[in-house]
C-alpha cells in the first residue's frame, strides 16, 4: 500500500464500513474489498466503476479501516482523492455513493461527475 496523507484519503464512512463488513462476512471473503474505480463515460463525462475485487493488484492505492479495504488504481486516485465513501438507505434505492471534491458537476443520480 502507497502512503498517503489523511487529507488525501479515500475514507470509509460509518455507514460504507458497516455495510462492507456485513457484505464480507455474507460473501465469506474477509481479505477481499470494493474496487472503486473512474471510466470514461456517463451523462457528465466520468463514471464511477464499483466491484468485488479478491485482492489489489500491484499499483493500487488500499484504503483500510478495521479490516474492510477499498482498492483504488493509480489513475482512478487521482480523481478520488479525499473522496469519501458512504452508503445510503432511502426507500426507493440503496447503494455506495461517493462524496466527491474534486467532482465540478455531477449528475442528477449520483453515478457521474466531471472534473
Amino acid at each position: 500500500m502507497s502512503e498517503v496523507a489523511q487529507e488525501k484519503a479515500v475514507h470509509i464512512s460509518d455507514s460504507a464500513f458497516q455495510r462492507l463488513q456485513k457484505l464480507l462476512a455474507e460473501r465469506q471473503t474477509p481479505s477481499a474489498g470494493l474496487r472503486i474505480e473512474v471510466r470514461g463515460g456517463g451523462c457528465s463525462g466520468l463514471s464511477y466503476g464499483m466491484e468485488w475485487a479478491d485482492e489489489p493488484v500491484e499499483g493500487d492505492v488500499v484504503f483500510e479501516r478495521s479490516g474492510v479495504r477499498v482498492f483504488v488504481d493509480a489513475k482512478s486516485y487521482l480523481y478520488l482523492a479525499g473522496s469519501e465513501l458512504v452508503y445510503v438507505e432511502t426507500l426507493t434505492s440503496a447503494g455506495f455513493r461517493l462524496n466527491n471534491p474534486n467532482a465540478k458537476a455531477n449528475c442528477g443520480c449520483g453515478k457521474s461527475f466531471s472534473c
